[in-house]
């Protein structure tokens, strides 16, 4: 089944045609009617199954009348897995873990802060020796398009706004607070050289 650019497989609701209107006749509209939901339907993604967005990030869980319902996880291009418990396609509660297996936590988040700046992989297998030190998590880093910057889950543009995959595939445009936030902190393709400026 196609839906919205998208590919789907599991189960769908069936039912049964049900006429409106008096005696059929004359203008009379057409509803899907589920057997034992027993409200109007369309036939939709529902039950077990998994579902692939245009983005290449795939839904597989519970779906209920076309949306995400109960458990099911969200498999990202890049590896990383959110898995959560839906309502009518929301997220009511959920966690995200990285491909490298970090788990994201929304309070007291301490990774590659101001205080340890080691990467997830340097935390689980060590430092490496002098003078070859990681600049990202990935073992060699990415190499950034002309121009670009690195954003962690793919290449930023500041001319045009617009993040893609590492595979150059869309993802993404940047608002102004991921603008302002790749800008200052993210790593660029080109190197820059900062002079000491002695305190006058």
């Amino acid at each position: 089944m196609e839906a919205a650019g998208g590919r789907y497989s599991g189960g769908t609701v069936r039912g049964r045609w049900a006429r409106r209107g008096a005696g059929g006749r004359g203008g009379a509209a057409r509803r899907f009617s589920h057997p034992t939901l027993n409200r109007p339907v369309s036939s939709r993604m529902e039950g077990q199954g998994s579902y692939r967005l245009p983005t290449g990030t795939e839904y597989r869980g519970a779906l209920r009348d076309g949306m995400f319902e109960g458990e099911g996880e969200l498999i990202f291009p890049n590896g990383g897995r959110y898995r959560a418990v839906w309502h009518r396609g929301v997220p009511v509660q959920g966690k995200y873990t990285f491909a490298d297996g970090l788990q994201y936590k929304d309070k007291k988040w301490h990774y590659c802060d101001g205080y340890d700046r080691r990467f997830y992989t340097e935390i689980c297998s060590g430092l490496k020796p002098p003078g070859t030190s990681r600049l990202t998590n990935l073992d060699p880093p990415k190499k950034i398009p002309e121009g670009c910057y690195d954003c962690g889950d793919g290449f930023y543009n500041p001319e045009t706004r617009v993040i893609v995959d590492y595979k150059l595939r869309f993802l993404r445009n940047a608002d102004d607070d991921e603008h302002e936030w790749i800008i200052r902190t993210c790593r660029k393709a080109w190197d820059e050289t900062i002079e000491h400026k002695p305190k006058p």
